[in-house]
């Protein structure tokens, strides 16, 4: 007997979403009427590693005068109802994704937060100025801190705290699973090509491959060395990229983000094109490399009858080569392509925006000027260490910035909230 089963069954995901309206810690983790209660003790099993000589749990909530400090990544609460793993190849085997449901804490995000080698420190700030600069200062956030066990290595305590911070978004999710839904968002499969005669357009976004804490995992593993590969976006929101990247906090993109993709979320919400996917892209250093990702980066977008692309990066002025040239290798097989950065141009903005800029592609947007000088005021209370060393100051002072040390501030897949306008 032979049985049909439809692209959706396949492939479709259900999110049932929890608004989450604060987080408070408490003796057991519980989900109730909005109110996300965090179990201290459950926290620190979810946590324990050999690696980890202890961790420590706070919760903070926006216009909170608290600010958080080196802040590493951040990661919404999700679990799946029934079969299926998120975070998969790391918190399970590395199976498909995106199918069945997931419950989703809306609102909240578990955050790490400390030192690790190679981390550049970023800053969030949960009330005044400062705080509209980030996504993340409107989230209740439950944020990690941490001590490496004695001789631990580095590549160790990062591991453990990244796994520790899956596990325990998981954790939380699963106080909700016996909670009526708020919300249900339905995914559906990706139309098949043709199928609406509308213009299919390709989500391109590049991820940094620079080693250990500056690295990003598909399905658990590195894509260092690879080739460009398709992911359906139902992947994307079940975990199956993670990130591992504590560089440039104003150009990352946290594993939040990539389970929340924003140039996703608006292609699938517009009526004017169809999206045909994302094509997943390593960020090699050598300009040989990089070339090579870029044709192959074209020649699957053309593939897949791409009709144009969104191209996106993360990290900074390296990263930019990378978007140019796959803009470039777009624009010369007639697929129309439109690029994301960040500037660098200089506190007054009058310096050229990109270090490399494409030669024949001429659609930019950019996301913000990564030099521009920022204000934040004094807090009373700090998460993830005492002091910034960017300033050397006590983390709680009064502080004047680079808008790149904020976290998600010019974040380049558009997650970020700052805007532009003309002067007249």
């Amino acid at each position: 007997m032979v049985m049909s089963v439809s692209a959706t069954e396949l492939r479709g995901l259900r999110l049932l979403t929890h608004e989450v309206v604060g987080a408070v810690l408490g003796e057991e983790t519980s989900y109730a009427d909005g109110l996300l209660t965090v179990g201290e003790r459950e926290v620190s099993a979810v946590l324990a590693h050999p690696a980890l000589a202890s961790v420590r749990v706070s919760c903070c909530s926006p216009g909170e005068s608290t600010r958080i400090v080196k802040v590493l990544d951040a990661v919404e609460p999700r679990c799946k109802a029934g079969e299926g793993e998120v975070f998969p190849g790391l918190l399970g085997l590395a199976l498909l994704a995106g199918r069945g449901d997931t419950h989703v804490l809306r609102g909240a995000a578990v955050l790490s937060a400390g030192f690790l080698p190679r981390a550049q420190e970023a800053v969030l700030q949960m009330s005044g100025a400062g705080a509209e600069f980030s996504p993340l200062s409107e989230t209740h956030n439950v944020v990690i801190e941490f001590e490496p066990a004695p001789d631990a290595p580095w590549e160790e305590v990062a591991e453990a705290l990244r796994l520790g911070v899956l596990r325990l978004a998981v954790h939380l999710a699963q106080a909700a699973l016996d909670v009526p839904a708020d919300g249900v968002e339905e995914i559906e499969a990706l139309p098949g090509r043709g199928s609406t005669g509308l213009p299919r357009v390709v989500a391109v976004t590049n991820i940094q491959t620079q080693g250990a804490f500056k690295d990003v995992m598909v399905y658990g593993r590195s894509m260092a060395g690879s080739l460009p590969t398709w992911i359906d976006p139902c992947e994307l929101a079940d975990g199956a990229v993670v990130s591992a990247q504590y560089g440039h906090p104003a150009l990352k993109n946290p594993t939040f983000v990539h389970q929340n993709n924003p140039v996703v979320a608006a292609l699938r919400a517009s009526e004017d094109v169809e999206l045909a996917g994302v094509v997943l892209c390593p960020e090699p250093v050598s300009e040989g490399e990089k070339r090579l990702v870029s044709e192959h980066a074209a020649r699957l977008c053309a593939a897949l009858g791409a009709d144009g692309a969104i191209v996106t990066k993360e990290g900074g002025g390296n990263a930019d080569g990378d978007v140019a040239l796959k803009l470039d290798a777009l624009e010369d097989i007639g697929i129309s392509a439109v690029g994301l950065f960040a500037e660098m141009a200089g506190r007054d903005g009058t310096a050229p925006g990109l270090v490399v800029a494409p030669t024949r592609a001429n659609a930019l947007i950019s996301t913000g000027n990564y030099d521009e000088l920022v204000r934040l005021e004094a807090t009373d209370a700090a998460l993830g260490g005492e002091r910034l060393g960017i300033v050397d100051a006590a983390a709680t002072d009064e502080l004047e910035i680079p808008i790149a040390a904020i976290y998600g501030s010019l974040n380049p897949l558009g997650w970020n909230r700052v805007t532009c306008a003309a002067e007249l």
